[in-house]
């Protein structure tokens, strides 16, 4: 209860401030409009604002997923092989320092005006974290468990499955945390340049194009939301999955 209260009562407070400073100095409705402004707009445009959201959210978790997958099976390849790590280590650092947005634009001219080339963003920006923690979990294994293992006569495969990967497990899912608040980033930064009109991204531009304040700060309202709830989705899931990894982490 006190984990959703106090997250709640500070939501609150911010709200709260965020109406004060609005009127006191008399901030013009087009600059930054107040709180029960943005609330109206939410009021006013329920079925085209879900709508819009349900667009982005499938985007970011199609990209999300896609990174996953792949970013998965490249850690795997990276942690077995130390050919595998000289050669493509060095691409995966110069490749995530390339600004996504400087891209986009081709992705668009590839992919077409549709979802594709926003997924393909999301998926872009997801990837590093998930390879990199996932390496890391799976290196982070102490170097006697491993020695008691092959004192135990145990085999590679064995070794792999029942000590490295429950051992990586905790830091693979610090990776998801921190790809999908990523992935939203992702999918906007792909809707703000992808062209078409969906997705809260196309919401927010529009909105701004049209002066609209109240209804831009409505969709970053809902992009918030929605990163909150699919964060805490891989809480729970981890918590689900790893009941131990509290117990023994300080």
């Amino acid at each position: 209860m006190v984990a959703v209260a106090l997250p709640v009562l500070f939501l609150l407070t911010l709200i709260g401030a965020w109406y004060l400073l609005v009127r006191l100095y008399d901030v013009p409705p087009q600059v930054v409009p107040s709180p029960e402004t943005v609330g109206s707009e939410l009021v006013r445009l329920p079925e085209y604002l879900a709508t819009q959201s349900w667009y982005t959210l499938r985007e970011v978790w199609a990209g999300f997923a896609i990174a996953v997958v792949i970013g998965v099976a490249l850690a795997l390849a990276i942690s077995a092989s130390r050919v595998v790590d000289q050669a493509v280590s060095p691409i995966l650092v110069g490749f995530n320092a390339i600004p996504k947005i400087a891209i986009g634009p081709m992705l668009v001219m590839w992919f077409g005006f549709g979802m594709q080339p926003k997924i393909f963003v999301v998926v872009l920006l997801c990837f590093f974290p998930i390879v990199l923690s996932t390496v890391a979990g799976l290196r982070s294994t102490p170097a006697d468990l491993i020695e008691l293992t092959r004192s135990l006569d145990a085999s590679r495969v064995k070794t792999f499955l029942k000590v490295r990967v429950p051992w990586a497990l905790p830091q693979f899912f610090t990776g998801l945390k921190l790809a999908i608040s990523l992935a939203f980033v992702g999918a906007v930064v792909g809707e703000f340049i992808g062209g078409g009109r969906d997705g809260i991204g196309y919401v927010i531009v529009a909105a701004k194009a049209n002066i609209q304040t109240g209804l831009a700060f409505a969709g970053i309202f809902l992009l918030a939301l929605m990163s909150i709830a699919s964060y805490y989705a891989l809480v729970a899931l981890e918590r689900l999955l790893l009941p131990w990894s509290r117990e023994t982490t300080s």
